[in-house]
């Protein structure tokens, strides 16, 4: 199993680091170039939209032309959105165009090409976590794998995007693309074409999003996702607000709540859930609560210590609940199914982001506390899932006696 994930997780470490080193930036550099709330709201929302759409896709693909085909496509299409997206950035600031066709180019570089392109790596980390293990520990184990791999991204990139920011808030902006364009050129060096493989029986009509079996799943996930995505694309305009902040102070400032959040994400995925052993059901009825009482703790925060610390207990939360979100499904398919069905675990994931992004900036317009209620309410509906749904019964069961 290691040797299969090794360099696939080495890949979403950089790809997704390159990407949050523009977390800490976005919300201030949005105003500098004269953005609403709405219109950030949109550019992250349209990605997301890019994401759900792409990643039954590459699941797919993944079949059809095999994971070195996948991988270079996936990073070709960030490198093109984010080195367009750096430039369009930098000719904003200098009044070279103006608002308008910069939101505009925003949403094709930053939205449309990056978003596009960055769900190739988990769906491909996934579907290779679904293929080389056996049984539910060593499944668990695996997913949880890819979800410290982000999570170290949230601990590398937010701090290095705020440490650069101090400085100038392009230099996020042109580090992503050289990182990407590194990792590029890693993959097409080390990565050898494999023959595909095709399975001999397939399950008749596949994997489908509405099957009795996983649609629970999906939506425990995207309630998850969305209670996160309502609060992340707002905690830049929190911490200003809140804390009084400039542009670089605030950038600063997010950069430390989510390096602490990614420093317990890291923690609790790549060493707790391996340790404990626990089921994903466990996982799910654990973390759930935890991540519903960071919501409670954030409507109160008004200091930065505070704020961190809520975001702390989110990642404890969602790092015990989404190894078992991606877990679960993956024990209710046959192996050549994993690919697709990774796919559409990260469509799931991304279409929480179409609506959370977009919903939590119209309601901090609104209150600044109404997006962080929301995310409360989002983190009950899962949990209400994950104890009363009749699809937990299948988890456990060999696959051949699935209905």
């Amino acid at each position: 199993m290691r040797k299969a994930m090794a360099p696939l997780l080495l890949a979403v470490v950089v790809l997704f680091s390159a990407q949050q080193l523009l977390t800490p930036v976005l919300a201030p550099l949005s105003r500098e170039l004269r953005l609403t709330e709405t219109q950030l709201g949109l550019v992250i929302t349209t990605a997301a939209v890019a994401l759900t759409i792409a990643s039954p896709l590459w699941g797919n693909a993944l079949r059809a032309v095999g994971l070195r085909v996948v991988l270079l496509a996936g990073l070709g299409l960030s490198l093109a959105g984010l080195t367009g997206f750096a430039a369009v950035a930098a000719a904003g600031l200098n009044g070279g165009i103006s608002p308008v066709a910069t939101f505009t180019l925003m949403l094709v570089t930053r939205s449309l090409l990056f978003g596009a392109g960055v769900a190739a790596l988990p769906v491909a980390a996934l579907a290779v976590a679904g293929t080389v293990t056996t049984g539910e520990a060593e499944r668990t184990r695996a997913t949880g794998l890819v979800g410290a791999a982000q999570g170290i991204s949230l601990v590398l990139g937010p701090a290095g995007g705020g440490a650069l920011a101090v400085v100038s808030l392009l230099l996020p902006l042109y580090l992503a693309p050289a990182l990407t364009a590194l990792l590029l050129l890693v993959v097409l060096v080390t990565v050898r074409p494999a023959p595909v493989q095709r399975a001999d029986h397939p399950r008749r009509g596949g994997v489908r999003p509405w099957d009795a079996r996983l649609w629970p799943f999906f939506a425990t996930g995207f309630f998850l996702y969305l209670s996160l995505g309502l609060v992340q694309v707002i905690i830049g305009f929190l911490v200003a607000d809140r804390l009084h902040l400039d542009p670089q102070g605030t950038a600063g400032a997010v950069g430390v709540a989510l390096f602490t959040a990614g420093l317990v994400l890291v923690g609790i995925q790549g060493a707790v859930v391996p340790a404990l052993g626990w089921t994903a059901l466990r996982l799910l009825r654990t973390g759930t609560p935890i991540a519903a009482a960071a919501f409670a703790l954030l409507v109160f925060a008004h200091d930065l210590w505070l704020i961190a610390a809520a975001f702390a207990v989110l990642a404890l939360g969602l790092g015990l609940a989404i190894p078992g979100f991606t877990a679960a499904p993956t024990l209710l398919v046959e192996p050549q199914e994993q690919g697709a069905l990774s796919g559409l675990i990260n469509a799931t994931v991304g279409a929480t982001f179409i609506v959370g992004p977009l919903l939590g900036t119209a309601l901090y317009e609104l209150s600044p506390e109404i997006p962080i209620l929301a995310s409360f309410l989002a983190s009950l509906a899962a949990l209400a899932l994950v104890w009363l749904s009749p699809a937990t019964r299948h988890i456990g069961t060999p696959v051949s006696e699935h209905p």
